[in-house]
């Protein structure tokens, strides 16, 4: 289908137009409403479902040592580099923790789609983001917790079922469907590109609208915050790789993975566990545009090199 085709090339472009729509004409876009977010991220992360097998997960036992590092490069490279921004840049509360929120997610779910443009390894991208997807309700509010905890109040504990509602139960759900009807599966998956397109778009639309306002005022900084973070994840992630002496295409996918986070569960978070702070989902939202751009360029950089 052409329509499928054209949004899931445009992606980045998409999310942009969107953004940019939300911020001058916040009355239009904000008919998406903030509180549909989780359900949005939901259907999301039932389309990764879909798409995903437990073949995907034998790179767990076959290269375990991959998965491992790669793992550890994600949830310690861009929390700390979340908590050092905000510290440098000296952010207001409200926006430190949404960054370190957008730091302590795991991988972004179309990472895996950049590290194959990218000429990196895919099969390590995937076991990366189904490793560190299931691995987020513990990790990510404890992280949280332990980095913004002194500062904010933090319930672990509503954030670990908070994780599991609208991020394991609907992966769970998709992979449950596709064991059972394969056939319709297949002819579905096609469209789901496009449909998690639409999907973060939508979160995107929803986010920055509510909070355009502040958005102009205090819009620079945390864009560039923003930028930094997910410039030096990309960058980091890859010189660990060549630290480690890992091969070019296993240091491209950790590069793509540490680089991209689910910024979208980080919106959903900030808006459940930190109402009171209405900056909190701002800089998930911006890591949505940005990464996908940043991805798309930098998958061009890697195959052009390669």
């Amino acid at each position: 289908m052409k329509i499928v085709e054209f949004i899931s090339r445009w992606m980045a472009l998409i999310v942009l137009i969107v953004a940019a729509g939300s911020l001058l004409w916040p009355a239009v876009f904000g008919v998406i409403k903030t509180s549909w977010i989780s359900y949005l991220l939901g259907a999301v992360m039932f389309g990764m479902g879909l798409t995903l097998n437990l073949q995907d997960f034998k790179i767990v036992f076959s290269r375990p040592k991959d998965i491992i590092i790669g793992c550890v490069a994600q949830f310690t490279i861009m929390p700390l580099l979340a908590w050092t921004l905000a510290k440098t840049f000296q952010l207001p509360t409200e926006l430190a923790v949404g960054v370190v929120l957008v730091g302590c997610c795991p991988g972004g779910t179309s990472s895996n789609v950049i590290t194959y443009l990218a000429g990196g390894d895919l099969a390590l991208s995937v076991g990366m983001t189904g490793v560190s997807t299931l691995l987020a309700p513990i990790m990510t509010p404890f992280l949280t917790w332990l980095l913004v905890g002194t500062t904010v109040d933090v319930n672990p504990i509503a954030m670990f079922l908070s994780i599991i509602q609208v991020v394991i139960l609907p992966i769970a759900l998709g992979l449950i469907v596709k064991e059972f009807f394969p056939n319709g599966t297949n002819r579905v998956s096609k469209v789901l590109p496009a449909f998690s397109t639409l999907a973060i778009t939508a979160i995107v639309a929803a986010v920055v609208s509510a909070n355009s306002t502040n958005l102009m005022t205090c819009g620079i900084i945390i864009i560039l915050v923003v930028i930094l973070h997910n410039l030096c994840g990309f960058a980091l992630g890859y010189l660990l790789g060549r630290i480690l002496g890992l091969s070019r295409p296993k240091r491209t996918a950790i590069s793509v993975e540490v680089g991209m986070q689910n910024s979208g569960l980080a919106c959903s978070l900030a808006g459940q566990h930190f109402q009171a702070m209405a900056l909190a989902p701002v800089p998930g939202a911006i890591f949505s545009v940005w990464h996908n751009i940043a991805g798309a360029l930098l998958a061009k950089v890697y195959k052009a090199s390669s």
